[in-house]
């Protein structure tokens, strides 16, 4: 189970990063670009869920993915407490629950977004 402090030690062992916020939500940047964000589910995700219960419980990370391919590749190695919802459908980006991810793939898949905003070479 990883939690927010596991997030924070693995950013802060990245180059380059800054903090701040969008959309309210705390959010972490690389060149500019938004890599990791805080994502709680909005009103609108769960009107969507109707009367089928979140797919995964909150705190939620949401990680940038190089693109659709990736994202999709990501959320088929199973890693667990890796998910998307319908708000993300054609976005490259996925989902993890802290609590049921562990914290080595926390770190991997932290690493990853943090290097699709790099760029290649960097």
């Amino acid at each position: 189970m990883a939690t927010w402090t596991d997030v924070e030690a693995v950013i802060a062992t990245l180059v380059d990063v800054t903090e701040g916020t969008r959309y309210r939500n705390q959010t972490w940047f690389v060149n500019g670009r938004a890599f990791a964000w805080d994502r709680p589910y909005s009103n609108a995700d769960i009107k969507r869920f109707g009367s089928e219960p979140p797919p995964a419980q909150e705190p939620i990370l949401a990680l940038a993915t190089v693109d659709l391919h990736d994202k999709e590749a990501i959320l088929a190695s199973g890693i667990t407490g890796v998910f998307t919802i319908s708000h993300f459908d054609g976005y490259p980006a996925v989902l993890v629950e802290l609590a049921a991810v562990d914290r080595r793939s926390l770190r991997r898949l932290l690493t990853e977004a943090y290097q699709s905003q790099v760029g290649p070479g960097s």
